[in-house]
């Protein structure tokens, strides 16, 4: 069955049961897989498939938004960015013999969405970004040495990749400072 991708989002909200198939069947195995690489489990990879479908559609019944790119990369970083967080969590916890109820579920959709809309702000703003910026940040991102950038995009030598790279950041962070969905968000 051949979903247009802008269609994919509403059809998963409506419930219609082919598109969670579909995603089950060829986005769990990346997921677990995913999961199962960062110290996670089976049972840990399917939590957070469930959340991430759970948060998208409650997400979307709040405030209607556009998928820009694949749907299926965007449901991978989603899901990505919340094992992340989870591991992240995992670091603070302190044990203790008392038993505190919280309301885990939706503090969890909170920080996700506000997670998922950082994520699309700063990819919006990368995207504003000149050519060689992007390129420069995305390779700087992915954490490859500045010698094999050097060589690979020909700068003269690493200290020019050095400066050329704060330089991009630099006018990242202006951009996305001047957004006023920044200024909603740091308000959280």
């Amino acid at each position: 069955m051949s979903i247009n991708e802008n269609d994919q989002l509403k059809l998963l909200v409506s419930g219609d049961r082919n598109v969670i198939q579909d995603l089950y069947l060829k986005e769990f195995p990346k997921i677990k897989s995913f999961v199962l690489n960062n110290n996670g489990t089976l049972s840990d990879a399917e939590d957070i498939f469930q959340k991430a479908l759970l948060q998208l559609i409650a997400r979307y019944r709040v405030k209607t938004f556009v998928v820009e790119g694949s749907f299926r990369a965007y449901f991978y970083s989603a899901c990505r960015n919340l094992w992340r967080r989870e591991l992240n969590k995992q670091k603070l916890i302190v044990t203790n013999d008392k038993v505190i109820e919280r309301n885990k579920a939706t503090e969890d959709m909170i920080m996700a969405t506000l997670e998922q809309e950082k994520w699309e702000l700063f990819q919006e703003k990368l995207a504003e970004l000149s050519d060689n910026c992007k390129q420069l940040l995305q390779l700087f991102f992915k954490k490859v040495p500045y010698k094999k950038i050097t060589e690979e995009l020909g700068y003269n030598s690493d200290n020019v990749v050095r400066q050329r790279i704060f330089n991009c950041k630099s006018q990242l962070t202006k951009l996305i400072k001047k957004d006023n969905r920044y200024k909603n968000m740091k308000g959280l």
